[in-house]
């Protein structure tokens, strides 16, 4: 059985030709492969490693499943489709929404488990039944609206949480980060949340040089004194060492929190695979299923330990775009590198002393990204707002995702914010499009099946003369 771990050597190792790409069967070098990998660790670095200390999770355990997560789905795909899997940005605002009504870890990383497995079924639906099935019941205007209402469900997080730690630190950061997304180039522009936090760690240190202790809250309800940069846990941490592992529990009120996230973990690994097939030229629309379940499998190893769940990474997209590079020996080297580092616990406490201020100005930005997902999917489908049928389910579910909006429907049970913004999405959207007249029926944006080719050799009409019926690429961190 071919599991896509052998590569031929393209061309004399060193560089692509020009015009030409390295594709996902071959490779350069050994020594400008394990640099590539190197390089592809560093573009993760700061999503991957944000999302689980916003989480509360343990940033060595992400780290090291990020890897193990990337190797199931390089041999679950055969090596055609080159990925890194890192740690889901998706899941913060369900991770804070399960801790604010005193779900612990364990209760975090079991609802995530949830949501695991409900991918990975997805997936094997998918692959026996093709992508319509998700198309039918998840159109974008669906798919849009959740995916923004879990990016500003975050909002109250940032403000109430990180910003007012430090909030000249937090506001220098977010100027920062923004300046580094907008007017670095290629792969510096792709890395820029990194290097937002090495700017925050650098200016909080000045600032404590400078002004001495601040006065705020750092962890606790009340404010008190503290340093802003604490590597005191550096000192104490090993170099050599296992990460903190626990199984995960089960509560059903935190289940329900979780599950709308799968839909945006579908519409990320549909847009990277999209992605990834238009860059390399070749159709990838068979590997959809394959890829959201080993999505799935993955996400339910890291979890089951105690880690956080994994997803298809666009940092990671965009190295490839500019190296011209698609080989997954590149992703091979990046998965060892993130075994090494998840077993370095000082490094993990490093990274677990990012001051708060620090991610007060980087999650302003990266949570306004995560919600702004949701209107690039409805900009690339051609969704149509003015449509009341798109517009009221989707305006209806926003605001009760990001407003927090609650029903109780028992003394021990209710529906709140995220899943109950999600369930009137579609649950409305397929209610009134029942109902509706035709001609508010007759131009439903569907999501492209990737089968064009398909529909050519078949003689049916393809992408372009299909009005509104298109995919959105939208992968995440």
């Amino acid at each position: 059985m071919k599991l896509g771990v052998r590569w031929s050597l393209h061309g004399d190792g060193r560089t692509p030709a020009p015009g030409a790409v390295v594709r996902p069967d071959e490779r350069l070098s050994w020594p400008r492969t394990a640099g590539l990998g190197a390089q592809h660790v560093v573009a993760m670095f700061g999503a991957s490693f944000v999302a689980p200390v916003l989480m509360g999770l343990d940033p060595n355990l992400a780290i090291m499943m990020s890897g193990v997560a990337t190797v199931i789905f390089l041999l679950a795909t055969r090596g055609a489709v080159p990925s890194y899997l890192g740690c889901s940005l998706s899941f913060v605002g369900v991770a804070a929404v399960i801790r604010a009504q005193g779900g612990s870890s364990a209760t975090v990383t079991g609802a995530v488990f949830a949501v695991a497995v409900a991918l990975f079924l997805v997936g094997l639906a998918v692959r026996k039944f093709g992508a319509r099935i998700i198309h039918a019941t998840m159109p974008p205007i669906v798919t849009g609206a959740v995916v923004m209402l879990i990016g500003f469900n975050l909002a109250p997080v940032t403000a109430s949480t990180y910003w007012p730690q430090d909030q000249w630190t937090a506001l220098l950061v977010m100027l920062f980060t923004g300046l580094a997304v907008v007017c670095l180039r290629g792969f510096w522009s792709r890395i820029a949340i990194f290097l937002g936090l090495i700017f925050g760690y650098g200016i909080s240190w000045l600032f404590d040089r400078v002004f001495g202790q601040i006065h705020s809250v750092n962890g606790g309800t009340e404010a008190v004194d503290h340093w802003r940069l604490d590597f005191s846990a550096v000192g104490k941490a090993d170099w050599v060492g296992l990460p903190s592992f626990h199984a995960p529990s089960f509560e059903w009120s935190a289940i329900l929190v979780a599950l709308p996230v799968v839909i945006a973990l579908i519409a990320e690994n549909a847009g990277h695979v999209k992605a990834v097939g238009e860059m390399t030229g070749d159709n990838l629309d068979g590997k959809l299923g394959t890829a959201i379940s080993a999505d799935g499998a993955a996400s339910m190893l890291s979890t089951a330990v105690g880690g956080p769940p994994n997803t298809t990474y666009s940092e990671n997209i965009g190295v490839m775009a500019a190296t011209r590079v698609y080989s997954t020996a590149a992703y091979w080297a990046a998965a060892g590198f993130a075994l090494l580092f998840g077993l370095c616990p000082k490094f993990g406490a490093v990274v677990a002393a990012i001051p708060g201020g620090v991610l007060g100005g980087i999650t302003v930005i990266l949570y306004g990204m995560i919600g702004l997902l949701g209107a690039q999917i409805w900009i690339n489908a051609k969704v149509d707002l003015r449509n009341p049928l798109n517009l009221v389910p989707a305006a209806a579910g926003i605001i009760i995702g990001v407003g927090n909006v609650s029903i109780k429907i028992s003394d021990n049970f209710e529906l709140s914010g995220i899943a109950l913004g999600t369930l009137v999405v579609i649950t409305g959207y397929h209610a009134l499009r029942a109902m509706a007249p035709p001609h508010l029926k007759s131009q439903e944006p569907l999501l492209d099946e990737g089968t064009s080719r398909y529909d050519a050799a078949a003689g049916t009409k393809s992408d372009e003369e299909r009005p509104g019926d298109g995919q959105p690429p939208v992968t995440n961190s």
